[in-house]
């Protein structure tokens, strides 16, 4: 799709922004501008469903008067919204409470120009009916799979971004990027049973996704393997999550070593910094500067310099996730995880996050583990945040002798992630699918409410 962004805004637009800003009385400030284009094609039954275009172009500003702070946005850029912004922040500021925490990020933990170029924008272009035939020939392929009954459609989407950052104490800093994506999702029956599956890919260029045909036969086969589930009986076994929902059981452990929840003491992992809480040779990294990675980044969203972390190191917690807020607040540096929209304070997010694979692939894993539980899907999981106690209801399959037997629904796992944690066995099978990927990952001993 084309870079519609690139060259839409004035270079001086932001810069002028803060400079209004502290004329207008503010002590600090710091402005941000974010443009989107993007088009998206829906269809069912090879007919087209719906279109979504969209181009926006929106800033934000966020001012400072001593340790009081505000924050406005506006899609409207003209001359007279943007002095009613820089009027309406700067009157907010004054009465808001003080936060003792509040302020720019420290002027020498800024990242410096040039920035590394990541491989983030694909020039390729994709018109709507580009779109919408590579959508069809995804659902025409899921529903070629003997076994799918009917279509929920597929979807094709091309879009570019650009974000820039701007503040009073010296930073200008701006990327740009892509992304491509293709989904579509189908239903398939078994003796008049209904299971619905699906696959979905994003990327940040074009030639990275697969293809239609592959994409859809996988969503096809990925419905039918689901029919016929059985109930299971309640009780404890080996349990693996497949790679693609792994993820899922990692991310408790993310908003554990967030630096705000860590200074809240809402973390069930506020006293563990500096020890063992993966098992021995678990790495979990955290990369910004992944080549076309989903969620590379040349700077963080205070301007902050990032860096590639070992957010656990052969299963040591090295560190908190920290803005700049939560630093100062923990009496500690920001680590380059400052993640913001347009409007209120920045919080944290991880950039590029992996754990590191193991030695076994899944069918090692079932192997070893003899009989238990494959999940391939999680929903509504539940989390109490101070004690780690942990629950979710999956979906997947028994295996018995390292085989798979059948599929099972209706199923609850359960248990503290602590224990969990520290029995974890990591898969070989990592796949860069998104911004955080894991390998599937064997945990022995886990509780199962069934039937």
């Amino acid at each position: 799709m084309p870079d519609r962004t690139a060259s839409a805004a004035s270079p001086d637009l932001l810069p002028d922004l803060v400079a209004a800003a502290l004329r207008a009385g503010a002590d600090a400030a710091e402005a941000v501008s974010a443009e989107r284009a993007s088009l998206s094609i829906g269809v069912r039954n090879g007919a087209l469903e719906d279109v979504e275009r969209e181009e926006s172009r929106d800033l934000g500003l966020r001012v400072f008067i001593g340790r009081r702070q505000a924050t406005v946005s506006a899609s409207d850029l003209s001359d007279a919204t943007r002095a009613r912004l820089v009027e309406r922040a700067v009157a907010m500021a004054r009465l808001a409470p003080e936060d003792p925490y509040a302020g720019l990020a420290p002027q020498d933990r800024l990242a410096r120009g040039p920035f590394a170029d990541l491989d983030l924008y694909d020039s390729s272009e994709r018109s709507a009916a580009e779109l919408e035939g590579v959508a069809a020939r995804a659902e025409a392929a899921a529903l070629a799979v003997p076994g799918v009954a009917k279509s929920e459609g597929g979807h094709a989407s091309a879009s570019s971004s650009r974000w820039r950052l701007v503040t009073s104490h010296g930073f200008d800093g701006a990327y740009h990027g892509s992304a491509f994506s293709l989904g579509v999702g189908v239903i398939a029956e078994k003796d008049g049973a209904m299971e619905r599956g699906g696959e979905h890919r994003a990327t940040r260029h074009l030639s990275d996704l697969p293809t239609a045909e592959a994409l859809g036969a996988e969503a096809g086969r990925r419905a039918v393997a689901r029919t016929g589930p059985r109930k299971i009986a309640s009780t404890t076994a080996p349990v693996i999550f497949e790679n693609r929902v792994a993820s899922q059981v990692l991310s408790p452990l993310l908003g554990a070593v967030s630096g705000p929840s860590v200074a809240r003491g809402a973390s069930f992992l506020k006293d563990r910094l500096g020890q063992r809480v993966l098992p021995a040779g678990a790495n979990l990294i955290d990369d910004p500067f992944r080549p076309r990675g989903l969620g590379s980044t040349p700077f963080d969203d205070e301007g902050v310099a990032v860096t590639r972390q070992s957010i656990i190191d052969d299963g040591v917690l090295t560190t908190w996730l920290l803005n700049s807020a939560a630093a100062a607040q923990l009496g500690m540096a920001s680590t380059g995880h400052a993640s913001r929209g347009l409007a209120g304070p920045p919080g944290v997010s991880t950039h590029n996050l992996h754990l590191e694979p193991g030695e076994p692939d899944l069918a090692g894993l079932m192997s070893g583990a003899g009989t238990g539980l494959l999940v391939t899907s999680m929903f509504g999981p539940s989390l109490n945040a101070h004690t780690g106690d942990w629950s979710a209801g999956v979906s997947g399959f028994w295996f018995e002798n390292g085989e798979i037997a059948h599929p099972v629904s209706e199923v609850t796992v359960a248990g503290n992630l602590l224990d969990l944690y520290a029995r974890m066995q990591r898969g070989s099978d990592l796949e860069f699918r998104s911004s955080f990927n894991s390998p599937s990952l064997l945990f022995d001993g886990v509780a199962i409410a069934g039937k």
